[in-house]
């Protein structure tokens, strides 16, 4: 029987382990590059002579193609709200607005411009930009 080396051997030290550990935030997203990853090694390493049951393996697939179209529609809905945005901001352009402050206060004034933004679209109203989402009337 062959001899094993005591842990701290294998890992350099007694105190390697704890010193050259990184912490590792776990997440519950598993995104259809994970999920295909865990689908082909679950077929490379199953056993020959006892295969993947196919309806099993015909759920999975079918669970993968869901995934890849719900991402896809997540992300053309973005795209569309970005659309709806910029199309809703320009349409307030020459009209007056009020809009809120973060101090709650709130200023009225003239829309000159609309651009879109990776927030949403920002509205130049008298020389200042006002993010949409703070415009509480149009006049």
């Amino acid at each position: 029987m062959p001899e094993t080396a005591p842990i701290h051997y294998v890992l350099g030290s007694e105190n390697t382990y704890a010193t050259n550990t990184t912490a590792r935030t776990p997440t519950s997203d598993l995104d259809k590059d994970a999920f295909l990853k865990l689908l082909v090694a679950q077929l490379r390493y199953q056993d020959p002579l006892s295969p993947a049951d196919p309806q099993s393996f015909l759920a999975q697939t079918a669970q993968f193609t869901t995934v890849e179209q719900l991402t896809q529609l997540t992300q053309q809905l973005a795209a569309q709200d970005r659309i709806s945005q910029v199309a809703t901001g320009s349409a307030l352009i020459g009209r007056t607005v009020t809009y809120q402050l973060e101090d709650g206060t709130v200023v009225p004034g003239t829309v000159l411009a609309a651009r879109p933004t990776s927030d949403g679209c920002v509205l130049l109203v008298n020389g200042t930009e006002v993010p949409l989402d703070a415009v509480t009337a149009v006049y």
